[in-house]
């Protein structure tokens, strides 16, 4: 097991952040999803936590159409099942410059773990990700002003809050554990790099967005998102001629997804593919806030 806390600061308000990752997440998501492979969301609903009060409940899936890379399908004939790894991310916000130190330890004990701060400025990203639209150092926001970004921001920048991000990584397969847990920790590392990123470069999009607006932007997206996936049968019409053949029906039991025997594809690098230059136009904020003027947000 490797546990690591990444402390990512934005120029922005803990307030303004909630909405700007909602709209960040579900643009990203279209933009990467492809026919066949992509996240589908299954729900998306208000929940009533026992412990931590009112949020959002999200289930997603994730639909992989590559082959498994090499390691993977080495275990496979060892293993008949997938074997135990998990990815637990705990996250929380203030505003600050991230110099909170015991925000994770004042409600459990935890061990020693590294603390790695994130400079959505200055850190690397692999090169296949980087857009100079999106870079903070050049980028400068039109309607708050706020941007570029230079050396030593964190530490004059007003206003800024802190992302907290707790992850434990836990692979249990002998001779591969440490390997793996690393190299997940490093895909991590750079999604989340990415996504603050673009969350910033992004927000004249989203500046200005009441939470209303932002959910429903986002229940719009996933629905294009999983129909760009091949989730949403094509209406189609069927004409038969001469004897039709006896109906065959699935059981009751059976899943709503197609089951594989396929590893997941966590063992290598992300496959290189032609990049999409943006979510739908017909998602975008102007045509998002047209749509709210002509039907009432649901009650």
């Amino acid at each position: 097991m490797l546990v690591k806390e990444y402390r990512i600061c934005m120029p922005l308000t803990t307030e303004e952040y909630r909405v700007g990752q909602l709209y960040t997440i579900s643009k990203h998501s279209h933009q990467e999803s492809e026919k066949g492979e992509g996240v589908e969301v299954v729900k998306n609903e208000p929940h009533e936590d026992p412990v931590h009060g009112p949020g959002q409940f999200t289930e997603k899936r994730v639909h992989l159409s590559s082959p498994p890379p090499r390691p993977t399908a080495a275990l496979s004939p060892q293993c008949s099942f997938l074997p135990k790894f998990s990815i637990y991310i705990e996250t929380k916000y203030e505003d600050n410059c991230g110099d909170s130190e015991n925000i994770f330890r004042s409600d459990k004990i935890l061990g020693d773990h590294e603390v790695s701060f994130l400079d959505i400025a200055f850190d690397e990203i692999p090169e296949r990700y980087y857009r100079s639209p999106e870079d903070p150092r050049y980028f400068s926001s039109a309607k708050t002003g706020r941007g570029p970004l230079r050396e030593g921001w964190r530490q004059h920048t007003k206003p800024i809050m802190c992302s907290y991000k707790l992850v434990t990584v836990k692979f249990e397969v002998w001779g591969l554990q440490t390997r793996v847990e690393q190299f997940v920790h490093k895909v991590i590392r750079d999604i989340l790099l990415i996504g603050h990123r673009q969350a910033f470069a992004w927000v004249d999009e989203w500046c200005g967005m009441t939470m209303e607006e932002v959910r429903r932007y986002e229940r719009e997206t996933q629905e294009a998102t999983n129909e760009l996936i091949g989730l949403v049968a094509p209406a189609i019409s069927v004409s038969e001629v001469g004897q039709p053949a006896a109906p065959r029906s699935a059981p009751a039991s059976a899943p709503s997804t197609p089951l594989t025997d396929d590893a997941p594809d966590f063992l290598a690098a992300p496959k290189t593919r032609p990049r999409k230059k943006s979510a739908p136009e017909t998602l975008t904020l102007p045509a998002l806030r047209e749509r709210a003027n002509q039907r009432p947000f649901p009650k």
